[in-house]
């Protein structure tokens, strides 16, 4: 049996969440946030994570051509890449604050994801040491 770690993004269970699941980090979406991010859940492995820190304004850290739902300074659900990142992003307009995921050998550079204790969500995804 996998245990699964929640740490909540949002309190509504209709949004996304980030689940340790085994050995991967999971950023797990609803049926609404599939369409919008044309995207299915997003999986990585934890080996795979750098660093987690912080976003007071986590949709202003989401840059680059956007494949999925984008309203500046609201809402960025999808794929951004630029020139220097490749992101996935999951920021709605009442999770202003969130987590950023850097990652290194994974599909995405960056997990953007909005939350609403990401002092928490940081904490207990930061690798150790």
């Amino acid at each position: 049996m996998i245990s699964q770690e929640r740490y909540g993004l949002v309190e509504e269970d209709n949004l996304a969440e980030l689940i340790v699941d085994g050995d991967e980090l999971v950023v797990r979406l609803r049926a609404v946030e599939r369409i919008e991010a044309v995207h299915g859940e997003v999986r990585v492995p934890l080996r795979s994570v750098r660093t987690v820190e912080v976003l007071d304004d986590a949709v202003g850290a989401v840059h680059g051509f956007r494949v999925g739902t984008g309203i500046p300074g609201s809402v960025a659900i999808g794929t951004f890449s630029s020139r220097d990142a490749k992101i996935f992003a999951v920021v709605h307009h009442d999770t202003p604050r969130g987590v950023r995921v850097n990652l290194e050998g994974a599909q995405f550079d960056e997990m953007i994801v909005g939350c609403d204790d990401p002092e928490a969500v940081a904490a207990a995804l930061r690798p150790p040491g």
